[in-house]
């Protein structure tokens, strides 16, 4: 079923459907497509439904020959002649816009079919056929076939004259049909002019994209997608000029050359964690996505630029897939009690069916029970769980280098770490508990430290910023924290006491993260704040100042940041529902040299991406703060998690 989705012709690429061999219904109503491209090649599809379009043209139709059922009522532009044209194309349809057309079928096909045959060759018997010498030149036959397409389309008459269009079509074919029989004659060696395309389908040509592979079965949400309709005035993205016409506008941006850089537009607005799958549900906090790692198979890449396009996102009793290209909602995993707050992905090497040892991804989802879920997506299987704490987890994390190394940072002001185990054939695991980190408050954000993630963790606390030593062969199983960070105060002095509430980092040395100071996010060089020789434990420690970005004046907690390090890249949301976008590449080789001096003044965006105006029921949809957002790892999508249940997608064009 794809109706309601505003697609135009453009949206149904070839390479996508051509695909599914196998598939035998197509729900296509209540968009606005106004022809079908010649080379969908579905083989296999028996019923299809393309009410309340725009269609103008049925004979592309054609491909389909096994089709039985058609509809397409509401196409303004389709007359009675259409009808006759798809009985005559289609021989096995049996139903048309609901009703049984076997017995009329027929006749259209056979009948009508031989008394139209036999006035073409009458007419060309009666006056053409003298016209052509014993011995003739390519040049002669050409004009007489044109002369003669010409004529027998004007004066073979048969049938209604509501029926005329219908008549002259199949007299046009009966009659190439004929030349090409009796003399030889090419069909179409003069080819109609093509039409020129629309816009939507240049675009797909501009950019082909792979086909998705083949999904695996589906959850429970054919209801659960509602789309969101977009004012169609600011669709196209933000301060386009007038008179623009339909040519992209970019961003706002700070230079014509980075605009260039970074222009991205929207493509999907979802709302697929709605509670109870209530249309009405703007309420809903999102807060967590993550891409899927890429394997060999299953998860999908985008060609172009071998990126993963499946995202995994958590807002209230659900945890969804997103594949982002198309906007479609994979798969759906919902706990009615639960409101979920972080997901993670990690990649096991498991034995599941014939006894191979195989990749899989398997997704960790957590939130308020304080219960981890262990999900293996290609399974539609929620494993097992992990009774992790006691209170809320707010944030879960794996190590980049041991697979099954899960951290769970809780309200409980702690952090743990767990072993998950390799879940056997049967999907038995062990998981157990290796370390807990105490923190002074808690925990929101956690990062590992890059150039050594299974020594130092960082945390972004309610009470400020912690570093943890959390190497395995300490004894210690229950740790303090080694270090706590300060930073500059608004009174110029420093503290150590602040909310922070975004932690990442942009490469193996520069950590970004954010204060709840309004405004406030900071550049700062592990290597440089932190000296791994230092003795003891919970000492106060500097943190070195890089630089300072520019960002909202709102004081509003909880909007987190996150980086893109192959782009050199930042991304902070805000409470108008607009992302800044931060494009650092110019300033990381001075920061990383030994002299690595403070930029002095606050690096402004390079680009801010406005929310669009967005209507749910015909209302305008307001106070929208961004919860998260997060780009694939080449920065191909940036998805955008709000508080009124709604996943933006973006597209950098």
């Amino acid at each position: 079923s794809l109706s309601k989705l505003q697609l135009k012709t453009g949206d149904l690429d070839p390479r996508l459907f051509s695909r599914l061999r196998h598939l035998q219904k197509l729900d296509l109503s209540d968009n606005l497509l106004d022809k079908f491209p010649n080379s969908l090649t579905l083989p296999d599809l028996r019923v299809l439904n393309c009410n309340n379009n725009k269609l103008e043209d049925v004979t592309a139709l054609k491909q389909f020959p096994l089709l039985e059922e058609l509809t397409y009522e509401n196409n303004v532009y389709l007359t009675l002649n259409d009808d006759y044209k798809v009985m005559f194309l289609l021989q096995n349809l049996r139903l048309l816009n609901g009703k049984d057309i076997t017995k009329l079928a027929n006749h259209v096909r056979r009948v009508n079919s031989r008394k139209l045959t036999s006035k073409v060759t009458a007419h060309w018997e009666k006056f053409f056929r003298d016209q052509l010498p014993e011995k003739y030149t390519a040049e002669q036959v050409k004009s007489i076939k044109k002369k003669f397409l010409k004529s027998v389309q004007t004066n073979v008459v048969y049938g209604p004259s509501s029926l005329s269009e219908f008549t002259r079509w199949r007299v046009k074919m009966i009659a190439e049909e004929f030349l090409a029989y009796s003399l030889g004659l090419e069909l179409n060696s003069d080819p109609e002019p093509e039409e020129k395309m629309d816009e939507d389908e240049e675009e797909s040509k501009e950019s082909p994209r792979e086909a998705a592979e083949d999904v695996g079965q589906v959850g429970d949400f054919s209801s659960n997608i509602n789309s969101v309709t977009v004012a169609p005035s600011k669709r196209k993205r933000n301060n386009s000029k007038p008179g623009s016409g339909n040519k992209r506008s970019k961003s706002q941006a700070n230079t014509e050359e980075e605009a260039e850089d970074v222009s991205a537009e929207p493509l999907h607005f979802l709302q697929c964690h709605s509670k109870g799958n209530s249309r009405e549900d703007f309420k809903t906090q999102l807060w967590s996505c993550v891409f899927e790692p890429l394997l060999d198979c299953g998860a999908r890449k985008d060609p172009i630029v071998s990126s993963s396009r499946t995202v995994a996102t958590c807002g209230g009793e659900s945890v969804c897939l997103i594949d982002c290209e198309t906007g479609t909602v994979l798969k759906k995993y919902k706990v009615a009690t639960e409101e979920f707050f972080s997901v993670a992905w990690t990649t096991l090497t498991m034995v599941i069916s014939d006894s191979r040892k195989k990749s899989h991804n398997i997704l960790a989802a957590a939130g308020r029970r304080g219960i981890v879920k262990l999900i293996h997506v290609a399974a539609d299987f929620c494993y097992g769980e992990i009774k992790a704490h006691k209170k809320p987890i707010a944030t879960v994390c794996f190590s980049p280098t041991q697979e099954t190394h899960l951290f769970t940072a809780s309200y409980d002001k702690r952090i743990a770490l767990w072993d998950i185990g390799i879940p056997d054939c049967d999907y038995n695991f062990k998981a157990s508990q290796l370390l807990v980190l105490e923190a002074l408050s808690i925990p929101l954000r956690i990062a590992l430290v890059p150039t050594c993630p299974e020594q130092y963790l960082l945390a972004g606390c309610e009470g400020g910023c912690l570093a943890w030593n959390i190497k395995l062969d300490k004894e210690q199983k229950c740790r303090p924290f080694e270090a706590i960070f300060q930073f500059p105060d608004e009174d110029g002095s420093v503290t150590t006491a602040h909310r922070v509430d975004g932690l990442a980092f942009l490469n193996d040395d520069v950590i970004v993260s954010k204060s709840s100071k309004p405004g406030c996010i900071y550049l700062w060089s592990w290597s440089r704040s932190f000296d791994a020789k230092g003795k003891g434990y919970q000492r106060t420690v500097s943190a070195v100042i890089l630089a300072e970005l520019e960002w909202s004046t709102t004081d509003l907690s909880y909007l987190t940041l996150s980086t893109c390090p192959a782009k050199d890249y930042v991304f902070c949301g805000d409470e108008k529902g607009s992302v800044w976008m931060y494009n650092l590449s110019k300033y990381t080789t001075a920061w990383s040299s030994a002299k690595g001096k403070r930029s002095d003044k606050r690096i402004p965006p390079t680009q801010i991406l406005k929310w669009p105006e967005l209507r749910a029921n015909g209302e305008q949809l307001t106070e929208i703060l961004v919860n998260n957002v997060v780009s694939d790892p080449t920065f191909t999508y940036l998805v955008v998690l709000t508080s009124v249940n709604i996943t933006a997608i973006w597209k950098k064009s």
